[in-house]
């Protein structure tokens, strides 16, 4: 357990740290010369719908702290003590307009009856803090080294393992080019780019749905932007389910279910031989492997990405193809990773645009609105670790209570304690 807490610590950090590299703008697209003219649009919606599967439904880190694909980790801890589950659902919901709010920034998504979210949720604007969102206060880099490897096969390919050894590193610097900067980074309305901006989850309300269909009407009402009304024809998308096994010469042999509208795939994992060992917390070798045939880690892989993109993607490798269910990990991953390993599968979706008023044949486009819902589907697997299984997991019965839902005794911070308060037990 020791050390599955510092891998995933390891995880939160580098996870953290590409928070940081996503802070750059996508880059600008070259929009086809027109005589129309386009305005607006006033407030812009994002509805990020996501399926998880694995240990606790952590759906590959894909708990909503601060959204994106990055590590919540006291889920993930949870999942670690026991706690299994099927099929579970993310929704993550923001608003931000160009025009000022009447009193409070608020507003309220208002569902069907078979969402099973209630009549509707509220959006709450967040306290602006003027810091970086999503950033931890305390942030300590990983000890030791940084074994990366990349890519499908019974055996690394030459000039692999990368080795970064943090102790070289200038104080608060992180590794030059650590994280995928080619994959642009599209996160819709935030804090930072909305004059009035609101999101749920939130303190008030934040319980995510476990069941329901988002198909049919949504309309969204606040204090700061049009009525936003749209009918909705995608539906949450079908659960990932990993397989593990042994693979030639002591590869790591992984396998999954195809998934309809899946647009791309793609797959990572995480292991430490010594960390966390006869008190061996703040040092050792951290290794990360993903299923891109070049070098590419996190940075927009974590998050949502758009059909157009993943079909780019998939076309020069950094994604697997949609019709691809399977994988090898090098044996030198494990070799160097050790039997303790965590991984996330990461299987991309559709996504729906609609803008308000249509786009006339002639005149100005003066759009009120837009809004955007993107789906994705997110497995998490531990190789080696039949007990903490996906299927296995998924076959306990809902009214099993497992050792995570008894009081723990606290745990002293070690290892990357700022980030997870809970290294070293």
């Amino acid at each position: 357990m020791r050390r599955l807490i510092v891998i995933a610590s390891a995880a939160a950090v580098l996870t953290a740290s590409s928070v940081l590299a996503q802070r750059k703008p996508a880059p600008k697209t070259t929009r086809p010369a027109s005589s129309q003219t386009v305005t607006g649009p006033k407030a812009r919606y994002a509805m990020d719908v996501g399926t998880m599967t694995g240990i606790g439904g952590m759906g590959g880190m894909g708990g909503m702290a601060g959204g994106g694909g990055r590590p919540n980790i006291g889920e993930m801890m949870a999942g670690m003590g026991g706690r299994r589950g099927g099929d579970q659902h993310e929704l993550r919901l923001r608003l931000g307009s160009t025009l000022a709010a009447t009193g409070a920034a608020q507003g309220d998504h208002y569902f069907l009856p078979q969402a099973a979210m209630g009549a509707s949720v509220p959006l709450l604007a967040p306290q602006r803090t003027g810091g970086r969102e999503d950033v931890p206060e305390s942030f300590e880099r990983p000890k030791g080294r940084l074994l990366i490897f990349w890519g499908c096969g019974a055996h690394a390919r030459p000039g692999q393992p990368v080795v970064i050894d943090f102790a070289k590193l200038a104080a608060g610097q992180m590794p030059p080019d650590l994280f995928s900067a080619r994959v642009p980074v599209d996160r819709g309305p935030t804090l930072a780019n909305s004059r009035s901006y609101a999101e749920w989850p939130n303190p008030r309300s934040g319980r995510q749905p476990q069941g329901g269909s988002l198909l049919g009407d949504h309309r969204i009402q606040s204090t700061f932007a049009p009525s936003i009304n749209f009918n909705l024809q995608q539906d949450y998308l079908q659960g990932l389910h990993v397989r593990t096994g042994g693979g030639p010469d002591g590869a790591v042999q992984l396998s999954w279910n195809g998934v309809p509208m899946a647009t791309g795939y793609y797959a990572w994992m995480m292991g430490a031989k010594d960390a966390g060992r006869r008190g061996n917390t703040d040092t050792g070798d951290i290794v990360w492997w993903s299923s891109s045939t070049s070098r590419e880690f996190g940075g927009a892989l974590w998050d949502w990405i758009s059909p157009a993109i993943a079909q780019r993607l998939v076309s020069d490798g950094t994604l697997l193809a949609p019709t691809q269910t399977n994988c090898v990990v090098p044996a030198e991953v494990k070799q160097a990773a050790g039997e303790m390993m965590f991984g996330t599968l990461i299987g991309y979706g559709p996504e729906s645009t609609f803008v308000y008023p249509e786009r006339p044949a002639t005149g100005p486009w003066n759009q009120e609105w837009s809004a955007r819902v993107r789906f994705r589907t997110s497995a998490t697997f531990f190789p080696g670790m039949p007990e903490m299984d996906d299927e296995s997991g998924s076959e306990r019965s809902n009214g099993d209570r497992s050792s995570s839902e008894r009081p723990r005794k606290r745990c002293k911070p070690s290892l990357l304690g700022a980030v997870t308060g809970l290294g070293g037990c």
